[in-house]
């Protein structure tokens, strides 16, 4: 039928958990926004062919997911209009298609591909009219003409989603710099952070400590010119890249070790204990230092 293409692409959308994803998108924002990206992607990937919104330069990864939240439950929303819409009855095929392609959201594909959806209906009415001339071959006649308009009104479609789907990702890389490489991560001053980090630590917020002490060790590597932060890549892999960016051994041992108990400890649903976010803080201290002052 017509309007079965349609449904199949909306059907693959996340709508029934769509709170879920929306939570999860959130909550990742928030907690590990380093892990944003690839919630991000999977969202991608869940909705098949339906393209995501472009962000905005300097657009905070809450800001994000919000955005992301508010359209999903606007295609949704959509989703569950066409499954209402398809129910009215109408006497032919060619009365359903053309219930169809008024609807507002094929104004445009309506527009651009009037011409050729004319043509090809009447080809195809003058083909299938030769064809079979019987009375009892009619049935099989205007079902095989139903299912060659609701292909052709599917490739219409996609073509139309496609272009959308192109013109939204030449904006995003615009926007961001080169394809594939992800901005680079905001960071303070290391004596800002280490600074906050020492303040969380006299308010007993040990979880804030470590947090800003692991900002303070990033923005150290950066300034050193051994890192290049960013909102995709995972702490462990920036320290695997550390040797390739000519940092010494000492150093990529030391940061290993630092991003491993900051994961360990961040991630973990147990309470951060305040002697342990103190000697953490510590080492990062005693890490810039050492780089600050040019020692191996």
């Amino acid at each position: 039928m017509p309007a079965l293409p349609l449904l199949l692409l909306l059907s693959a959308l996340p709508c029934a958990d769509r709170a879920a994803v929306a939570q999860r998108l959130e909550e990742t924002a928030r907690a590990r926004p380093q892990d944003f990206n690839a919630e991000v992607n999977r969202l991608v990937e869940q909705l098949e062919g339906v393209p995501l919104p472009p962000g905005s330069s300097g657009q905070s990864p809450v800001d994000r997911a919000r955005q992301l939240t508010v359209y999903l439950d606007a295609v949704c929303a959509l989703e569950e209009q066409q499954g209402q819409d398809v129910a009215p009855q109408v006497e032919s095929e060619p009365e359903r298609l053309r219930a169809i392609l008024d609807r507002p959201e094929f104004a445009r594909a309506r527009q651009r591909n009037s011409d050729v959806v004319t043509r090809l209906l009447r080809e195809l009415g003058l083909w299938l009219e030769g064809l079979f001339e019987s009375r009892g071959a009619q049935g099989f006649a205007v079902a095989t003409r139903a299912v060659m308009l609701g292909v052709a009104l599917a490739v219409v479609l996609f073509g139309v989603l496609r272009v959308r789907w192109r013109r939204g990702r030449k904006r995003a890389v615009t926007a961001t710099g080169a394809p594939g490489e992800a901005p680079p991560l905001e960071l303070d001053t290391p004596g800002e952070h280490l600074g906050r980090a020492r303040t969380a630590l006299e308010t007993e917020d040990a979880r804030e400590a470590i947090r800003e002490g692991l900002l303070g060790l990033l923005s150290t590597l950066e300034q050193r010119r051994l890192a290049r932060p960013d909102r995709v890549k995972t702490n462990r892999e920036l320290a695997a890249e550390l040797p390739s960016r000519g940092a010494p051994p000492r150093v990529t041992g030391e940061v290993e070790r630092l991003v491993g108990w900051y994961d360990q400890a961040f991630y973990s649903l147990e309470p951060v204990p305040r002697d342990e976010a103190a000697r953490f803080v510590e080492s990062v201290e005693q890490l810039h230092g050492s780089l600050a002052e040019g020692r191996p």
